[in-house]
């Protein structure tokens, strides 16, 4: 029956084990890939978004996580919430982290 199933031959040592060097270059390369690709875009908007937090004042419209536009009427500086203003009498407490975007002055009447 040998003449169905081919012999096996055996690898020799050399050739089967890889080097170390192509290993670590592989980690190396991984690393940086996940670090331009992931890891850096993710950290430039946080950095972004903390800066747009910071400079919110009274006053200012803003677009919020949920959709909502709103005109900003209270900040709490001890704790990070702030009061909405989203109509003449409706009023909603809501963290400053929720803010997506802060809108040119005059936006809320054209909408």
């Amino acid at each position: 029956m040998d003449f169905l199933i081919g012999t096996a031959h055996a690898q020799d040592g050399a050739a089967s084990q890889g080097g170390g060097m192509e290993l670590i270059f592989m980690l190396v390369m991984f690393g940086l890939i996940f670090y331009f690709m992931i890891y850096r875009p993710q950290a430039k908007r946080v950095k972004q978004h903390k800066e747009l937090v910071a400079g919110i004042s009274k006053g200012d419209e803003v677009l919020m996580n949920g959709g909502m536009v709103g005109r900003i009427s209270k900040i709490s500086e001890e704790k990070d919430f702030m009061v909405i203003a989203l109509a003449e009498s409706v009023e909603v407490t809501v963290q400053k982290s929720a803010v997506t975007a802060v809108l040119p002055k005059g936006t809320m009447k054209s909408l």
